[in-house]
């Protein structure tokens, strides 16, 4: 689905954008002090901008509280393990949000398509999701779920933007190159994966990709509806004089600085 709309101008997204992430502080703060518990699930096509929303979200939060996972490819050990273990080391204890970028859905995507995994084995995926999510809910965990949803040509652009800028050419990995090859099969995986587990408790959550900024924007704005929170950023607080005397710094040519290029 391609977005018509005009882009929009640097100005108001920068406004938009500063506005949402002073919400997000205060969402941050009301988690901390209720002791609320939340997963943010984040998939997508590759290059669907996914990356770019969790680093808005995340740009002026304390790592602290609002922390992200991105898990690499799982070691030979793991592979043996109960296919969710790996996730749940990383779930939120109280006071904490939980951003996956990628997640357990792997396995009714990449590995599905890429022969990683046997069809008996995505099977039984699932049939766990779907219990598994309502256990995390019924543990008093938010389980959020986005979807991001770009179009082949979107798709393909920033692909080639990737390849034409050395500064981004490393989110560029064979996988994604493969990927493009199995487009038709990549679409069924994420339809097969959404007919078994978009639950009520925990559903799937479309975000229209193509438009990177409106996207950033209308999922942070979306995420913040979910909550009921209120604003408790601390009151400003006033410095104490600095002390002074009692000390002598040493000589500063027996210190080693960096050179001043700029």
């Amino acid at each position: 689905m391609t977005n018509e709309k005009t882009p929009l101008d640097k100005r108001t997204y920068n406004s938009e954008l500063a506005r949402l992430q002073t919400e997000l502080v205060k969402l941050q703060q009301w988690i901390k002090h209720t002791g609320a518990k939340a997963i943010v699930i984040f998939e997508g096509r590759d290059a669907a901008g996914k990356g770019g929303v969790i680093k808005r979200i995340t740009q002026r939060c304390n790592p602290r509280i609002v922390r992200i996972v991105a898990l690499g490819t799982p070691t030979e050990r793991e592979k043996t393990q109960w296919y969710f273990q790996r996730y749940v080391a990383e779930l939120p204890a109280a006071g904490e949000m939980v951003l996956f970028d990628r997640s357990w859905y792997n396995r009714a995507g990449v590995e599905r398509v890429m022969g990683f995994c046997t069809e008996e084995e995505v099977e039984e995926f699932f049939r766990s999701v779907p219990e598994f999510e309502r256990a995390l809910v019924r543990s008093h965990i938010n389980v959020i779920k986005y979807w991001f949803s770009v179009s082949d040509e979107k798709q393909e652009a920033r692909f080639q933007q990737r390849i034409d800028d050395p500064r981004r050419r490393w989110k560029l990995s064979p996988m994604d190159l493969q990927a493009r090859l199995k487009w038709v099969e990549y679409s069924k995986a994420k339809d097969a994966m959404f007919a078994y587990t978009d639950i009520k408790q925990a559903p799937w959550y479309v975000v229209n990709a193509d438009d990177k900024k409106r996207a950033r924007l209308n999922c942070i704005t979306h995420l913040l509806s979910l909550f009921d929170y209120e604003d408790l950023t601390p009151e400003p607080v006033e410095l104490s004089p600095r002390q002074r005397g009692g000390y002598v710094r040493p000589p500063m040519s027996d210190q080693t600085f960096i050179p001043e290029v700029y």
